[in-house]
């Protein structure tokens, strides 16, 4: 028997996967350092479908949901449940990208390069993810 995905639909993982990237822009040591890098990417996920375009400008992160005319710098593809797990800080996406689970085109050494960045945003995001665990909030 196949194994659940973890979100039910693309508007949890918009409400979740793209607001995990409003949360980093809010942070007073992420957030500058992600809008300074100036990169747009488009995260292909499934299981459910569901497409983000991220582009960091120094005004502020903007996060598209569905499909967009914007031009991402680096392009992904990979399972909603392997991004939730990333932002949990749980799965090492550059493991993803070596073992292909994780599938991109473009430099990916830019997003590669600000994928530390994410690492003091993980409390956020499992305060963010407490209640769809049935967990009591902070």
């Amino acid at each position: 028997m196949a194994v659940k995905p973890y979100f039910d639909d693309a508007s949890e993982v918009y409400q979740y996967l793209g607001g995990v990237f409003h949360v980093a822009d809010a942070h007073p040591d992420v957030g500058p350092r992600l809008r300074a890098s100036g990169l747009t990417f488009r995260i292909d996920y499934s299981r459910p479908a569901a497409i983000l375009t991220v582009r960091m400008r120094p005004d502020g992160i903007e996060v598209i949901e569905g499909a967009t005319d914007v031009r991402p710098d680096v392009r992904l593809a990979m399972s909603a449940d392997n991004g939730d797990r990333f932002w949990r800080g749980e799965y090492n996406a550059a493991v993803g990208l070596a073992t292909g689970e994780v599938r991109a085109r473009g430099p990916v050494s830019k997003l590669l390069s600000l994928l530390p960045l994410a690492k003091p945003v993980f409390p956020l995001y499992q305060e963010m993810i407490a209640a769809k665990d049935g967990k009591a909030g902070p």
